[in-house]
């Protein structure tokens, strides 16, 4: 009840930290922009920034869906598999098998879903850890990737739908960036304001008390963690799109980039604390420090080092929230 009380209250902030999320995740975006722009020549352009959306859409689509089964408590690290999955499957159906692409695209998703909804299954029915149920998943995901094919990428899609990602519509948004956009704007107003999205509040903050409280925890873990996958299953047609191939190790370690997403953005691992607004400042702090340090010429080995004292940062931040209160 505590979390559903916190995230109550957040309405009465000022609208501008209500779409941060949080406070500091915000602060630190501006420091990082303010650093970065003036450290480099070319990190404050409107050419760098549209260049950085592209670049965050694939880990902004799968976070939506990652935020919402942290929230519950839970752990999804099949999401980089199940991306690849879905990219397979649609490549194979459409350029293999000849089905219609929007067919195969539907179908795609239809098995990134099946995905989600054996994790669900395993976390709720078996109870599995969430941990483990989404680590066998994420291994099994990803072998059925590689078997489609045998290990062999899929080159080659219909050109309108490659430039989903390339054109701009009026010089600014491209397509898969303005269903991030739109994505995150919706997943936002339902966590918000619909009553299904602030019990997911609740079972983070005590299963058992949610339970008690009249919600269907079972059933939300299942339909959290089917729509996670679902949205890596997107993020592996929009990665597609980009790329124009399909290959069977897209999203090697994007679940890791995913959480840490999160994380930044203010959300609590142990579940209850967090939103979209955080988490999509998150994802804006993971691809300005990616393209700065680009930028400025930091080998990537040394990039990987400094994401991981951001991450280890955010996670103390939350350590040291939780230990005021």
């Amino acid at each position: 009840m505590t979390a559903i009380t916190a995230s109550g209250g957040q309405r009465t902030r000022p609208w501008t930290l209500k779409l941060a999320g949080a406070t500091g995740p915000f602060v630190g975006l501006v420091v990082l922009i303010v650093f970065l722009s003036l450290a480099t020549e070319t990190f404050f352009s409107l050419r760098n920034f549209l260049n950085v959306m592209d670049q965050i859409t694939v880990i902004g689509v799968m976070a939506v869906g990652m935020t919402m089964v942290i929230l519950i408590g839970g752990i999804d690290l099949s999401v980089g598999s199940v991306l690849a999955l879905s990219a397979m499957v649609m490549g194979y159906l459409g350029n293999h098998l000849g089905v219609p692409f929007p067919l195969a695209i539907l179908l795609a998703l239809v098995a990134s879903a099946l995905c989600g909804a054996v994790s669900g299954l395993m976390i709720t029915v078996l109870r599995m850890p969430a941990f483990i149920a989404t680590l066998a998943m994420m291994s099994i995901a990803r072998g059925i990737a590689s078997i489609i094919t045998n290990g062999e990428q899929i080159i080659g899609f219909p050109d309108w739908f490659s430039n989903l990602a390339i054109i701009r519509h009026f010089g600014f948004v491209s397509t898969t960036v303005a269903v991030m956009i739109v994505l995150t704007l919706a997943a936002w107003a339902f966590l918000t304001f619909r009553p299904s999205g602030r019990a997911l509040y609740a079972i983070g903050g005590s299963h058992e008390v949610a339970r008690l409280a009249g919600i269907r925890v079972q059933g939300v873990t299942v339909a959290v963690y089917t729509f996670s996958a679902v949205m890596a299953g997107l993020a592996g047609v929009i990665m597609s799109a980009r790329l124009d191939s399909s290959q069977p190790s897209q999203g090697l370690g994007y679940e890791l980039d995913t959480i840490a997403a999160v994380v930044i953005g203010g959300a609590s691992l142990t579940g209850g604390v967090g939103g979209i607004g955080g988490t999509a400042v998150g994802v804006l702090i993971i691809g300005f420090l990616r393209n700065g340090l680009n930028l400025l010429h930091v080998s990537p080995f040394v990039q990987q080092i400094i994401i991981g004292v951001v991450i280890a940062v955010a996670v103390s931040a939350d350590t040291l929230r939780k230990r005021t209160r």
